[in-house]
């Protein structure tokens, strides 16, 4: 039946062996450096990951170079210690993140988030555990998952302009940097790029991080119809990559990603 299908051009037999090709090249240890990936590999303990990836994710957005830059910064305020910040910060460690700026992302939302992951890894072990709460309680929905760890997250004092910095996916948002760091922490191989770190959280269920670049791309292939970059089109897209790999199909987050980054197609 998927063979059936024509992709632009290609049959799916041919479009699965270009992205596996595409796949394979980008997923090696020389892309880290370039990508916020980077930030949580700098870390060896699962909490210290975790937290650098979360906040190195919330401000990936724009010039790579620039949110590398701005996330070391980030994590030169945490002391290089994330977790142990997050839990044993006083109050004057944490009123220096008040000059602390990305983009919109300032210090008044900083500090809202190391308050967020407080509460977090003060009640749990893992921002997993969270989500899989949210999970259970919803019949193993992972965007109510979602849902549930943005709700505790949010649950300490903050404003409203804070917000905005954390996807509300079920409310239609495409979630490309809440569905990265999903990747980073979820995905499992040996390629020594993503974490696998997270065990409760199927790989076979996640979903693309979709940006202006891997957009573009999968429209190009004939995998995206969808014109508008929100959680539809988040949804379109997963669903036609799990027909290519059911078990794991945000693996071609790098071939999508790394063509429309590195490559004309």
């Amino acid at each position: 039946m998927n063979s059936e299908k024509a992709y632009n051009g290609l049959s799916f037999d041919e479009l699965k062996e270009f992205l596996e090709e595409k796949y394979l090249k980008f997923n090696t240890l020389s892309f880290i450096d370039a990508d916020p990936i980077s930030i949580p590999h700098r870390f060896s303990s699962r909490a210290d990951r975790e937290i650098a990836g979360f906040l190195a994710a919330t401000i990936a957005w724009g010039r790579r170079d620039l949110i590398l830059k701005s996330s070391n910064r980030l994590m030169g305020l945490l002391q290089n210690a994330p977790h142990d910040f997050i839990i044993n910060a006083d109050d004057d460690d944490i009123e220096q993140l008040t000059g602390f700026v990305y983009r919109t992302f300032n210090g008044h939302d900083c500090m809202v988030f190391i308050h967020g992951l407080r509460h977090i890894f003060t009640h749990y072990t893992s921002v997993e555990d969270v989500i899989v709460e949210g999970m259970k309680a919803a019949n193993g929905s992972l965007i109510s998952g979602l849902s549930h760890l943005r709700n505790v997250f949010f649950s300490v004092n903050h404003t409203r302009r804070s917000e905005k910095h954390f996807a509300n996916v079920a409310a239609g948002s495409a979630g490309k940097r809440l569905f990265m760091y999903l990747r980073w922490m979820a995905r499992k191989d040996t390629k020594g790029v993503d974490f696998g770190i997270w065990n409760r959280i199927n790989p076979s269920e996640l979903f693309i991080p979709l940006d202006l670049h891997s957009g573009n791309t999968a429209r190009k292939t004939g995998l995206l119809a969808r014109k508008q970059n929100d959680f539809k089109a988040v949804a379109e897209l997963t669903a036609e990559l799990r027909k290519f790999d059911p078990y794991d199909p945000v693996k071609y987050d790098f071939a999508l990603f790394g063509l429309g980054v590195n490559e004309k197609f």
